[in-house]
């Protein structure tokens, strides 16, 4: 019997692991009324909340996860599993090994994905299985997932506890752009959507048009939390450098259109730098060096060491405007709403970007700076040149008075409501 048949098979029969949001709440009140919840409580005082926290990244320097996790510590113990060092706001880390891999890439695992028999491939990757080891016979209160592929992990181990969803994009098209995502990977996403998001007791997403997909698709409409970063107490410092500066924060990923930055500096000309602070992408570091090779001959160009999410603005508060300009390559590209629009707000800047709707719409609305007709060298270029000193100023001070509602603190309510609802 093939892996659909076997799924068509067990839909036609209550299972208890496959429970709804009200037998899920009607658990969460059970538990609320057992006394063993965590550590044995002093007499009189409750013991905290447990909250599992699953993402297949270095949390330590991912800066949406640390977010997260800041709000949840406030109402519970962490625990977190995730590659790297314990990041800051956890409790205690189970540290998943660098190489075990957060998708099912074993030679089992992609005869698994070509044989397409999902159910078998959810939990196959080395990192899954590592975590679940490292997690075994462990209570939670609830468990965070970080992105789609952290579902099966997650409901695994809660065990009957609420699964809060925090998807940080599209994920059945987050890297569509690699024709063997597109063919192995894909369909065992869209698989994990389809068969965990309807058992989440909360699901969060990064932008309005991307929870629209979801709701589409899969009848689950997460509500939305931007990668708004926290508040800074920072000031705009005052365009009078003999030239622009121009500076960009993020990952060296290869579909970014980085070059183009390289590009529109060497078109821009004397008066104009672009100073660079990039994360090595997944690749060993290769694409990051190409950039590096491609700049030599260009003026004005600087490469620094990246620096950690809490120090951003502080270190790009000296510059004039934060350039980003991503083509619609894929859906998550062109609905991007980043990290680095709302660093670039708290660090005082002025903003450049292309015409992808989310940060169009927010460049726009707060009048933050320029939006590009379209992503073509020409354009971004000519919208950077028409900018004169007095423009750059008064769009730094416009990111001035809009960086309170552009924060972390309005982000951080929804998330305050799940896990006032969930714990």
């Amino acid at each position: 019997m093939s892996d659909g048949a076997r799924q068509d098979a067990r839909a036609t029969r209550p299972q208890h692991h496959r429970s709804t949001l009200e037998d899920q709440e009607s658990a969460l009140r059970t538990r609320r009324r057992t006394p063993s919840r965590g550590a044995a409580s002093i007499v009189g005082v409750p013991a905290r909340p447990r909250v599992l926290v699953v993402s297949f990244s270095p949390i330590h320097t991912d800066a949406r996860v640390l977010r997260q996790l800041g709000v949840v510590a406030r109402h519970a113990r962490v625990t977190t599993i995730g590659y790297g060092p314990r990041p800051e706001g956890s409790d205690e880390h189970l540290r998943l090994p660098d190489g075990a891999a957060s998708l099912p890439e074993t030679p089992r695992g992609v005869a698994l994905l070509a044989a397409r028999r999902w159910r078998t491939a959810e939990l196959a990757a080395p990192g899954a299985q590592h975590a679940l080891r490292l997690a075994a016979g462990r209570r939670w209160d609830a468990v965070v997932a970080n992105d789609a592929r952290a579902l099966p992990v997650a409901h695994r181990l809660a065990a009957g506890a609420p699964v809060w969803a925090d998807l940080h994009e599209w994920a059945p098209e987050e890297r569509t752009h690699v024709l063997a995502w597109r063919l192995l990977v894909a369909p065992l996403m869209d698989h994990l959507c389809r068969v965990y998001l309807p058992r989440c007791a909360a699901t969060t997403t990064v932008a309005a048009s991307i929870a629209d997909l979801y709701a589409a698709r899969y009848g689950v409409r997460p509500q939305v939390m931007r990668n708004a970063a926290p508040w800074a107490d920072l000031s705009p410092t005052p365009v009078d450098a003999p030239t622009v500066r121009l500076v960009h924060s993020g990952g060296a990923v290869p579909g970014r259109n980085l070059e183009a930055m390289l590009d529109v500096v060497e078109r821009l000309g004397s008066g104009y730098s672009l100073d660079l602070y990039l994360v090595p992408g997944g690749d060993g570091g290769r694409y990051l060096r190409a950039l590096r090779d491609r700049a030599a001959g260009i003026p004005g160009v600087t490469f620094h060491d990246p620096v950690p999410p809490g120090e951003l603005p502080a270190t790009l508060n000296r510059y004039d405007v934060g350039v980003f300009w991503i083509p619609p390559f894929n859906t998550n590209a062109a609905h991007t709403l980043p990290n680095k629009l709302f660093d670039f707000v708290q660090a005082r800047l002025a903003v450049a970007v292309g015409p992808s709707p989310e940060m169009a719409r927010v460049v726009t609305e707060h009048r933050l700076g320029v939006v590009a007709e379209d992503f073509t060298v020409d354009a971004c270029a000519a919208s950077v040149a028409r900018l004169s000193r007095a423009d750059v100023a008064g769009f730094k001070a416009s990111t001035d008075a809009a960086s309170r509602d552009l924060s972390f603190a309005a982000e951080a309510t929804v998330a305050e409501g799940i896990l006032d609802r969930l714990l």
